[in-house]
């Protein structure tokens, strides 16, 4: 009996720690510019799993090195492919998956009139102060300075004029946090600490709905420059997280990107 009786209490905590398991949320790490878009992602995903998504958002270097260095992720959406295969490469995770692109715009003060094609002249203006994010620690300041390296081949030494004046404002381990709820871009700019931000696409237009002055201009083709987003599931994650991944590449989670102004992953 009393045998029996032991059996039977093994099998409810069984039952119980199964079912707490079941809810446990997955740990997303992700890049900054897709909080909003995955915070709705992760409410969709729950509404038909009832799994939770517990994440982090921040630059995506820093969150790389965070993961590299032990930190407890399942899921790790990157605003580029390089960050999460440095992960994969060193066995933390699994293959890298091309989920979203985006592009790199300019934010740019209400009053200043620029368009595309003067865009690099007003950049290199030395009154104008130039914003970007952080290289290495953000892919965004990556990005920035790619476009300085295009712009290089249109007028030879704008390469190392714009990267001495670039304002490294955002994306770096003690960069200035922005009120709550405010667009960090949007923010810095309208405090008057850059003139002009290059930015995301997606960020740039969050940034003008706070901020309706503000305007978004388009890079011309010679200054363009497209981003990548890639998706990793870690190594010894639970099945809920490579759930989570497959949501995130699904029609409905691929709808919800391309609904906050992102390019989908897959053509």
């Amino acid at each position: 009996m009393m045998r029996a009786r032991a059996l039977a209490l093994a099998l409810a905590a069984a039952m119980m720690a199964s079912t707490a398991n079941a809810t446990e949320p997955v740990l997303l790490h992700a890049a900054g510019s897709l909080r909003a878009a995955l915070t709705d992602v992760s409410k969709a995903f729950q509404a038909a799993t009832g799994i939770p998504v517990q994440a982090k958002y921040g630059p995506s270097g820093l969150l790389k090195d965070e993961i590299a260095g032990g930190a407890k992720a399942e899921v790790f959406a990157s605003a580029n492919m390089e960050h999460p295969q440095v992960l994969s490469t060193v066995k933390k995770s699994g293959p890298v998956v091309l989920f979203a692109r985006n592009r790199l715009c300019a934010l740019v003060k209400p009053g200043l009139r620029v368009d595309g094609a003067g865009l690099l002249e007003h950049m290199l203006d030395p009154q104008i102060k130039l914003g970007t994010s952080t290289p290495k620690a953000d892919p965004s300041g990556d990005y920035a300075f790619e476009v300085f390296r295009k712009a290089d081949a249109i007028k030879p030494g704008a390469q190392a004029a714009l990267e001495k004046k670039a304002l490294q404002l955002t994306g770096g381990s003690s960069s200035a946090a922005p009120p709550a709820g405010r667009s960090v871009y949007g923010w810095h700019v309208a405090e008057g600490r850059a003139d002009i931000f290059l930015a995301y696409c997606t960020a740039a237009h969050a940034a003008q709905v706070e901020n309706p002055g503000q305007q978004i201009v388009t890079l011309p083709d010679n200054l363009a420059v497209g981003a990548d987003y890639g998706l990793t599931v870690m190594n010894g994650a639970p099945p809920s997280a490579q759930r989570f991944a497959d949501y995130i590449m699904s029609a409905p989670g691929q709808r919800i990107l391309t609904g906050h102004g992102f390019a989908a992953g897959q053509n």
